[in-house]
């Protein structure tokens, strides 16, 4: 099984600027997840950023970075400089390892790759876990999927879908088993669909939800889903997580 994995990393975020700079256990953050990446099946790793104070952090722990554009809209545009950059060829498989995930198995990485080798047919694949906290389903920092029979999405949103309706408008008791899946940001693509997603007009439900998966799934492309083998870890979004993240990490 081969694959390459590339790492977004932006200095300027909303809520944790300068997030994959931050201090984990006495390592960036952005070290933390290349040092993941390096532990899967990969034969690749490459840190994609558009910022010199990254690049120089990456390269003092020896890992290859690529410097890209600094507008790009999404991390899935920022991926594809970097396919076009390095000429890759249209059957490679690219992982999209996000640089705020410090604690992601690299046994999802491997899950991942290797569902879209068995799914030829599939643009994207990415991974889920089943909801089991009412509170997950209403929060919209947990992004929510809803899939076919064989595991291709059908939507993703920041709204909790499916929405229950003979419980929610009546304020019943949810169910013992619920049936939200919660989307796991770990995505995998084929070199050509990266060439091809650049070229995709970025649609409304893109923007209003603020996910770029549905910018594929606006364009007719196939996203395939399996359910996380392990625990995906904990990502860092704000300075709770952040917190959480040290404590995991023996800070």
């Amino acid at each position: 099984m081969a694959f390459k994995i590339i790492i977004p990393a932006r200095y300027a975020s909303t809520r944790l600027p300068g997030k994959p700079l931050l201090d984990i256990a006495g390592k960036p953050m952005i070290q933390h997840v290349y040092e993941r990446a390096i532990e899967s099946l990969a034969t690749e790793v490459i840190i994609a950023t558009d910022d010199k104070r990254i690049k120089q952090i990456a390269e003092n722990f020896d890992a290859k970075v690529c410097m890209t554009k600094a507008d790009h809209p999404s991390g899935t545009d920022r991926l594809a400089e970097v396919a076009t950059l390095y000429h890759f060829d249209d059957d490679d498989i690219i992982i999209n390892v996000q640089g705020d995930e410090p604690c992601l198995p690299a046994q999802l990485i491997n899950q991942v790759a290797n569902d879209l080798i068995q799914h030829p047919e599939a643009d994207m694949a990415t991974l889920y876990s089943p909801i089991k906290l009412e509170k997950q389903v209403f929060d919209p920092n947990i992004v929510k999927v809803i899939t076919d029979q064989q595991g291709y999405a059908l939507t993703f949103s920041r709204a909790p879908i499916p929405w229950l309706r003979d419980h929610f408008q009546k304020e019943n008791p949810l169910p013992s088993k619920l049936p939200h899946k919660r989307h796991i940001g770990l995505y995998g693509y084929r070199a050509s669909f990266l060439k091809q997603y650049a070229e995709l007009i970025p649609c409304d439900l893109e923007q209003a939800e603020s996910l770029e998966q549905l910018r594929a799934l606006y364009h007719g492309k196939k996203i395939h889903l399996t359910e996380a083998k392990i625990d995906p870890g904990h990502g860092v979004d704000t300075a709770e997580d952040l917190t959480l993240a040290r404590t995991l990490l023996g800070q």
